[in-house]
């Protein structure tokens, strides 16, 4: 098993290095880098998109440019010198192999560097988005969990029923919802949209939230949490439900089951004595892989829907804004535990079942 391991660590540092080739490699060809924003900027574009499609509100001035003004919209009428001390101080003043080098060279290091305009430090940013990505990411897969195993154990018991299909019929139409417009059904129905106001619109915490007592903090944390969760959990939840009912239907059908009732034990005994084990192997070993996934992905429309400032919305953020040290920085930590994780859950299977033996299929 050792050595897996170490084939699997060794395998990170390619992989980590290859994705982040490919997405530097592709910023280099999108229009509106960090040096076009500054411009956009004090052209009054309030963003970049703007500039480069030339609807800037200087577009009547038409001057004889060179050298690095002509590299960028809406330079015009700037001085060279000042564009040239844009690219350096946002380090685009050297190629882009030496850029990518210096770059990856210091995420070994674990130095993210520096936001281009929020005069944070990349990790400082991240902490102070944490809580809100951390909750979401939290109490979602708990809520799946806690769902979805005793749902799909119950399908899987009473398999053909008219409960098993009332329910698929169920879980298939809430799957078939998108997370964003279950999360507005949500606000319609209990954030006073139409009907009840019984949740809150926005935020993790109310204004008040440090004069309360630590019971009242906990209650208002949970009840602002509440219907972003539920949000974010409706796809996750149909498909854990559905892979847990036919996980245990796979082992409810095999040879020992049928030896193991024909001597005489009970089926409450057969099944979770002997079949939960084997079902809840794929079930229990994807965890860490379902939290991550919850954890960075599909939260940016929900963070946004209820005015939550998390991962998502920072990622979406830095990416309009070219703010590549977050953009970079972000994507290195993040593929880095995503594929950290990945050993994680193969170390899960062996935990749970000590049968499997990663080592001798190699």
């Amino acid at each position: 098993m050792g050595a897996y391991i170490l084939r699997r660590l060794l395998l990170v540092i390619p992989t980590l290095i290859g994705v982040m080739i490919v997405n530097f490699a592709l910023t280099q060809f999108v229009p509106g880098g960090p040096v076009e924003q500054v411009l956009a900027s004090l052209e009054g574009e309030g963003d970049v998109f703007g500039a480069i499609s030339g609807t800037s509100g200087d577009a009547g001035i038409a001057e004889e440019t060179s050298g690095a003004s002509e590299r960028y919209a809406g330079s015009r009428g700037l001085p060279e010198e000042y564009i040239l001390q844009l690219e350096k101080e946002f380090g685009l003043d050297k190629p882009p192999l030496e850029r990518f080098i210096n770059m990856m060279w210091k995420y070994m290091q674990f130095d993210f560097g520096e936001s281009y305009f929020r005069s944070i430090t990349v990790v400082d940013l991240v902490i102070e988005k944490l809580p809100v990505s951390l909750s979401l990411g939290l109490w979602s897969t708990l809520l799946i969990y806690l769902l979805s195993i005793p749902m799909g154990i119950k399908k899987a018991i009473k398999d053909g029923s008219s409960f098993d299909t009332w329910t698929s019929g169920a879980i298939i139409i809430g799957y078939a919802i998108p997370g964003f417009l279950f999360a507005l059904l949500l606000l319609i129905l209990f954030a006073g949209g139409s009907y009840w106001q019984i949740f809150p619109l926005r935020g993790l915490t109310s204004e008040n939230f440090d004069d309360l007592t630590m019971f009242g903090k906990i209650v208002d944390y949970f009840w602002h949490i509440t219907l972003p969760t539920i949000a974010l959990s409706i796809s996750g939840f149909a498909t854990l439900t559905l892979l847990t009912k036919n996980s245990f239907l796979d082992e409810i059908n095999k040879q020992y089951v049928v030896t193991a009732k024909a001597k005489g034990l009970s089926e409450k005994r057969v099944l979770y004595g002997h079949v939960f084990r084997n079902a809840m192997l794929i079930v229990i070993a994807g965890f860490p892989s379902l939290f991550i996934g919850v954890f960075f992905g599909g939260s940016l429309i929900i963070e946004t829907l209820f005015s939550l400032d998390g991962l998502g919305r920072l990622g979406f953020e830095a990416a309009v804004a070219r703010d590549y040290p977050v953009v970079f920085g972000t994507l290195f930590a993040f593929g880095l535990l995503g594929l950290v994780v990945g050993i994680i859950s193969d170390l899960m299977y062996v935990f749970i079942d000590p049968r499997i033996d990663f080592e001798a299929r190699g």
